[in-house]
């Protein structure tokens, strides 16, 4: 198997001891990365989703995008090198990028003149606890069709005897996992995931 660059990842994560991929985690700054093998990118989404100005009880701390050059410089390596970078759904550094939206129904589109692809698809067709949708952005890779589309609601029936549908409905599973682990929860890549991207960008 070709050789992978993985920037961006949890560190001892499920990119760790795998063959053929070379995990680059927050002490290795993968903002340094300079090829020459294809990536497939995991930058911070915090600056970049719903709640970037900060959390609802303390907004506005911070400014739109300033993840210290992190989603540029993943950018950068997936039009460089080839390869993946991976994002939540509705991140706004598609658009400040001037990436085009995919459609949530799913489908890969062109998203700029540097050849990249991009289309939405949710992890939880593969692994991940939620339903997790997330925007891809891809170069010099194979485009298969995936599992499009949304998932089931995921819903805890034992939850939302006690405190009713709506209630379960709105929190989803994610909302019942608590504990210091709760982000890195949410945050992780299944490993069946992991192993979509890399068989794309290794095909």
């Amino acid at each position: 198997m070709s050789t992978v660059a993985a920037l961006f990842v949890e560190k001892d994560g499920v990119y760790f001891a795998q063959s053929g991929i070379d995990p680059w985690d927050v002490d290795r700054d993968a903002r340094t990365y300079t090829g020459p093998h294809k990536v497939i990118a995991h930058p911070p989404c915090q600056r970049w989703g719903r709640f970037w100005h900060g959390s609802p009880s303390n907004p506005h701390q911070f400014r739109l995008g300033e993840d210290q050059g992190c989603f540029a410089a993943a950018l950068t390596a997936v039009r460089n090198y080839g390869g993946i970078l991976e994002h939540p759904k509705d991140s706004k550094a598609w658009a400040y990028f001037g990436l085009t939206i995919p459609p949530t129904a799913g489908g890969w589109v062109q998203a700029d003149a540097y050849g990249g692809f991009t289309c939405c698809v949710e992890q939880g067709f593969y692994g991940h606890v939620s339903n997790k949708p997330t925007w891809l952005y891809s170069v010099g890779n194979a485009l298969p069709q995936l599992q499009w589309g949304k998932g089931p609601q995921r819903i805890n029936e034992e939850y939302a005897q006690r405190v009713g549908y709506e209630k379960a409905r709105r929190q989803g599973v994610m909302g019942l996992i608590g504990g210091k682990h709760k982000t890195r929860i949410r945050n992780s890549t299944p490993p069946e995931f992991r192993d979509l991207l890399v068989s794309m960008v290794t095909a």
